[in-house]
């Protein structure tokens, strides 16, 4: 029979073995590993054990019993953010292809969540899913009975958000953009929803940043990828939220000669059309969402102006599921004067004080 003591520092040991999980690459890969069943979320191009995905925030989840568990991770350079039951215990930053090892768990069931934090314009990013030898076992997931989605530009993506400073090389604003802690999957999290972040830096309704060409991003919306070789479909995919921001990159900047726009108003007209047409392919698909759209005080109030007045436009033709919701205050003071992540918590706060308002049954129970 043990005694008090003994069984005392029987769990002391225990616990200091599991105290601090961690994830390190791995040189020599177990040869009795196996893949697992891999929960992936948002678009993606999926092959045998494998995603090949380019928006923002997209996240690969799996739930085991054990101490240890795997993943791979493709060659292109990539952030991954690696979380235990709803804990950050690792970051992997520009990760060599090959295997991963998420270790000193302690002894029970956990959920292992592998988020993309970093944005990947130039090309698709692969995620090669988990895997496990034994005595860790699966175990199924429950889907969540929320989802929410997030459509935007650098403030969606949380560029630079971690960024201590205004001023930054291209190379800090990609090591210092976290997707998971811009304010969706903060907002995701408080309703213990399923997200997806569908948002790229730079692109606005009609208009780019700064007047570049590339598609805006109505354009590359329906696709998977931004090549635009396939449509997006996932029937399971039904959020009950949408929350868009979209016109910073239309107005924060001056009109170029050559541009389609001849003044400032036909570039109103341009945008007020477009963002509707899109609100209308939104609403279509989802016609019992409640959407949002929210803006900044941002070039002296012209972006905030012109999304409420396409809100206005939408509410008037008929939708009463649809708000605008300024957001004002920010410091602005990550890379390039964009959304700290304390910003990014003002954001969410006041989203979720609106959708708390006009969503009650989205409330987790």
């Amino acid at each position: 029979m043990k005694t008090p003591l003994l069984c005392s520092l029987l769990l002391l040991t225990t616990f200091a073995a599991f105290a601090d999980p961690s994830v390190t690459a791995v040189t020599d890969v177990p040869k009795n590993l196996r893949s697992l069943s891999t929960t992936f979320h948002g678009r993606a191009v999926e092959a045998s054990d494998s995603w090949k995905y380019q928006w923002p925030g997209t996240y690969s989840e799996v739930k085991i019993t054990g101490t240890e568990v795997f993943f791979g991770a493709g060659p292109e350079p990539s952030i991954f953010s690696v979380s235990v039951d709803g804990k950050t215990i690792g970051t992997v930053v520009r990760p060599a292809a090959g295997f991963y090892r998420v270790a000193g768990l302690a002894p029970g069931n956990h959920v292992v969540r592998v988020t993309s934090a970093s944005e990947n314009q130039a090309g698709p990013i692969t995620f090669a899913g988990f895997s496990a030898r034994p005595p860790t076992r699966q175990i199924a997931l429950t889907p969540k009975k929320r989802q929410i989605e997030f459509i935007g530009d650098s403030h969606t993506v949380g560029y630079g958000n971690t960024s201590g400073k205004r001023e930054c090389t291209e190379d800090e604003v990609w090591s210092t953009t976290d997707t998971s802690k811009a304010f969706g999957p903060v907002i995701a999290q408080r309703y213990d929803a399923d997200y997806q972040v569908n948002a790229i830096s730079g692109r606005g309704i009609v208009r780019n940043y700064g007047g570049f060409k590339a598609d805006p991003l109505p354009v590359v919306y329906p696709f998977v990828l931004f090549d635009k070789a396939s449509a997006y479909q996932d029937p399971k995919w039904n959020p009950q939220v949408i929350v868009i921001a979209l016109g910073t990159n239309d107005f924060s900047t001056p009109l170029n000669a050559g541009e389609p726009w001849s003044t400032r108003e036909a570039l109103h007209a341009d945008y007020e059309a477009s963002y509707l047409k899109f609100l209308r392919s939104l609403r279509e698909r989802n016609p019992r969402a409640l959407i949002i759209l929210w803006a900044t005080d941002m070039a002296d109030g012209e972006i905030a102006a012109e999304e409420k007045k396409v809100a206005e436009k939408f509410v008037a033709a008929g939708d009463k599921q649809t708000y605008f919701l300024p957001v004002n205050g920010l410091a602005f003071s990550a890379c390039n004067w964009h959304p700290s992540t304390q910003d990014d918590q003002t954001i969410a706060d006041a989203l979720i004080k609106l959708i708390d308002s006009h969503a009650p049954g989205f409330q987790p129970r």
